[in-house]
């Protein structure tokens, strides 16, 4: 006998991500099934135009436009979407977000007051005893006064290294940004009627999409680029064996030209395919296109598109579908959805 509600088996965990841009509110619903996985489904792809002197650049200037974007986005949820329990992301600008690692070794010697000491991860306090130091270092790196940030931070491996790292290889992960830009966006958004649980910086949420994607549309074990493009210029990763070896950010003072920058992100090895997300027309403005990034990197490009991840039993808007900057929207909900 069963022990499992049959009702349940089918019971599916929505999660809503929101990219709020110059080009307007972007609002992606995504859901899976909560018992036994499964693929994640398109549940629903929308935009409201904002007008675009609400923003200036990470700030906020009209409040009242954005509550009301936020509004119709959501009013135009359908009957399933707008009754789940949604997990809501919202992004942040990329150019608003530091990022930044720490050896935890450096940062660990320091709390237990004996430098070099050989401390553990997961040792009983050290969590408690390094929080100070992070916001410390994240006020270092950032500028600002560390009552004026708001700092997220974890343990974790080296990025190039898929192991698992001894404490000496392990960093601390911080990422950081203005306490207002964070405060402004859960303002606007409780206004709205809507309760974010997370939020997280362009780059990353469609990096997050893109890995997704290349998971359906490339050959296993290739070695692939990842490329976002925004407001800031353009962010690169090379992926191998779905681990993230290089990374590259454009304009950049180690780079002369877009043409170094990607020869640098690929190294010596073969680049089987590039995913390009965001809003590829900003790439005119560098007098570069799609095809020059293949002719650089000696591979094809595509770029990304919510279309081959969708189920044609839920039709949705052509051309969001097509868009390569709902690729924000999209991992942002990813996020939410395994969360």
């Amino acid at each position: 006998m069963s022990l499992l509600n049959p009702l349940l088996l089918g019971a599916r965990r929505y999660a809503a991500g929101v990219d709020v841009h110059a080009r307007g509110v972007t609002l992606a619903v995504l859901s899976q099934r909560v018992f036994g996985g499964g693929p994640l489904r398109i549940e629903w792809l929308g935009r409201v135009p904002l007008a675009r002197e609400a923003l200036s650049g990470a700030q906020i200037v009209d409040r009242a436009a954005l509550v009301a974007a936020l509004q119709a986005a959501f009013g135009a949820l359908p009957r399933a979407c707008a009754e789940a329990s949604l997990r809501c992301a919202m992004a942040l600008p990329t150019g608003s977000t530091l990022m930044a690692s720490v050896p935890l070794a450096r940062l660990a010697s320091g709390a237990v007051g004996a430098p070099g000491a050989r401390t553990r991860v997961d040792a009983s306090g050290l969590f408690t005893e390094l929080e100070p130091l992070v916001l410390a270092e994240a006020e270092r790196v950032a500028g600002i006064e560390r009552h004026e940030l708001a700092v997220d931070w974890r343990v974790g491996p080296l990025t190039l290294d898929c192991g698992v790292a001894s404490a000496h290889e392990a960093k601390v992960m911080i990422a950081a940004t203005a306490r207002a830009y964070l405060e402004s966006r859960i303002e606007c958004a409780a206004m709205a009627g809507v309760a974010l649980c997370a939020m997280d910086d362009e780059a990353h949420a469609a990096l997050r999409a893109m890995r997704h994607a290349a998971a359906f549309e490339l050959p296993p074990h290739e070695p692939w680029a990842a490329l976002w493009v925004g407001a800031d210029g353009l962010h690169g990763w090379f992926v191998v064996d779905d681990c993230v070896a290089r990374t590259m950010r454009f304009p950049a003072l180690e780079h002369a030209d877009l043409v170094e920058a990607l020869r640098d992100l690929a190294g010596r090895e073969q680049t089987g395919c590039a995913l390009v997300a965001g809003d590829i027309g900003l790439l005119h403005g560098v007098n570069f296109s799609l095809a020059d990034i293949g002719d650089v990197l000696g591979c094809p490009v595509l770029p990304f598109e919510c279309a081959p991840l969708a189920d044609a039993d839920f039709p949705l808007d052509a051309q969001l579908l097509h868009d390569p900057a709902c690729a924000v929207a999209f991992g942002l909900a990813m996020r939410g959805v395994h969360e």
